[in-house]
């Protein structure tokens, strides 16, 4: 029988993002990338991958290829469903040496995949006979100033907090510690601040890559390429290297609110969404919340990083009289606080994938019983809807970046998970039914990060009428398509 997860759970482990690449104008390498690094055995291009040539130059940065030993460990991803397998890992340890890494593609002849985390909830961080670039070991982060810090882009977000947050900066991000930053940046990057402060992308300064030709590149006089790199998702025009972020003064405590209702049907489960809706319209930007439908139980969560004020309990209020349970957490520390959400570090069975961006309930009223009946009746199955809206919506953060959906106020999610693997085809069935109900009622904009199959309109579904322009950097700098997954941004 597959597991049914709680609410705590699915935040622990929900909040997944994909991998870090894109694009830009060339540049000198930044001096903090020039220190030279001990590299383990090197390898001749000649060498590998059965090549016939005979005076290639040999490379600082460690190749894999499928009789290494250790290649295994660095082929699974966080998603256990996704196996593929690369002819070759290439483990850089800098950006000169992803820039070799590209060279060795190029040379033989193979598609790049790029992998920061390896959240991708398609598996777009790998792929079949190419070279997979895995930055797990590019995972520094340090202060550039008080509150600017360069970050490399195979840092979770759980040493990132671990860094910045003793210091009293927090950079708004996901709340699954095993995340890295480069996949959720370049995708957007939404989670508990982001009403307060904005997306993580908006936060980001100026970023280094290696484009699809193997060149070292920087945003620095390129404001094109920040703008593409500011949610214009992952894996499409190079990998990025290194990114400098601006920080926020951290929140002390966070205090949380849960509600629980037990044994719903459809009915009851739409009309307690119903008041969740317009209950949330109103909470403060330091507030957010998520509705989890768990087969047919729900939890609610509100978090706060301020003072419960009026409209926080008008909130409780009403959703105390819909549910059949109301606890409140401690407040506690930030830091404490954030670590009962970051998850397991381990690999599990899933599929989850997108359900719409939302303006109100009315958006999806009249579908959204359909949509639950198949969610209760299927063990394995979670639906969720978080809080969007305040800082995201800000017109400057819109002016300078390509993430399309800043206009709606909710983002939903549907998940499957399972641990036999008999239940993955009835759970895979119900994720395209409840997926065919929502783009039948009109809901057609999709965030990047929780990526699936299943959009065949996925450009317009991402990127709305930023596309052809992300076609045309596509084409500036990788214009061969090295960098590729089946939903990268076509040349």
């Amino acid at each position: 029988m597959a597991k049914k997860y709680t609410r705590k759970e699915f935040l622990q482990s929900g909040s997944i993002a994909a991998l870090a690449l894109l694009l830009s104008n060339c540049n000198d390498t930044p001096s903090s990338e020039k220190k030279a690094k001990a590299q383990p055995s090197p390898i001749s291009a000649a060498d590998s991958i059965g090549s016939s040539e005979t005076n290639q130059s040999r490379f600082a940065c460690e190749i894999l290829e499928k009789e290494n030993p250790r290649y295994e460990k660095y082929r699974q991803g966080f998603n256990r469903r996704i196996n593929l397998w690369p002819l070759a890992i290439a483990l850089p340890t800098n950006t000169e040496e992803v820039a070799e890494a590209v060279r060795y593609a190029h040379h033989h002849q193979l598609k790049i995949s790029v992998r920061s985390g390896g959240h991708s909830m398609e598996g777009f961080s790998s792929n079949n006979d190419g070279l997979l670039i895995h930055l797990g070991k590019m995972n520094a982060v340090e202060f550039v100033n008080e509150s600017t810090i360069r970050v490399e882009p195979g840092c979770t977000l759980s040493k990132l907090n671990d860094v910045l947050l003793p210091q009293g900066r927090l950079l708004p991000a996901g709340s699954c510690g095993s995340v890295a930053i480069g996949g959720l940046t370049t995708g957007g990057g939404y989670g508990l601040f982001s009403r307060q402060f904005g997306l993580t992308c908006d936060h980001l300064m100026e970023a280094t890559m290696v484009d699809g030709n193997g060149k070292i590149c920087s945003t620095k006089n390129d404001s094109d390429l920040l703008w593409a790199l500011r949610g214009g998702g992952s894996g499409n025009f190079g990998i990025v290297t290194q990114m400098i972020f601006e920080t926020k003064e951290a929140p002390k405590t966070m205090i949380s609110h849960h509600f629980k209702a037990k044994k719903l049907d459809a009915s009851r489960a739409r009309a307690i969404l119903s008041t969740w809706f317009a209950s949330t319209s109103t909470l403060p930007h330091a507030c957010f919340s998520a509705f989890v439908l768990n087969g047919s139980t729900l939890n609610v969560l509100i978090t706060n990083f301020e003072k419960d004020n009026l409209e926080v309990n008008n909130c409780i209020q009403q959703l105390k009289e819909v549910c059949d349970t109301y606890s409140a957490g401690n407040r506690l520390p930030l830091a404490q606080k954030l670590k009962n959400y970051y998850g397991s570090e381990k690999p599990v069975f899933f599929r989850n994938s997108s359900a719409g961006f939302y303006k109100d309930f009315q958006h999806i009223s009249a579908c959204i019983e359909e949509v639950f009946k198949e969610i209760i009746q299927q063990p394995g199955m979670i639906f969720q809807v978080n809080t969007l809206g305040g800082k995201i919506k800000d017109s400057v953060f819109q002016s300078q970046s390509c993430f399309a959906h800043r206009d709606y106020n909710y983002i939903s999610e549907i998940q499957a998970y399972w641990e036999q693997s008999k239940m993955e085809e009835p759970l895979h069935r119900v994720t395209q039914r409840c997926l065919q109900l929502l783009n039948q009622e009109g809901i057609k904009a999709q965030y990047i990060n929780y990526c699936s199959l299943e959009f065949k309109d996925w450009q317009s579904a991402y990127y709305g009428d930023q596309y052809e322009k992300l076609r045309e950097i596509k084409r500036k700098y990788d214009h061969q398509n090295y960098i590729q997954h089946p939903q990268s941004i076509e040349v």
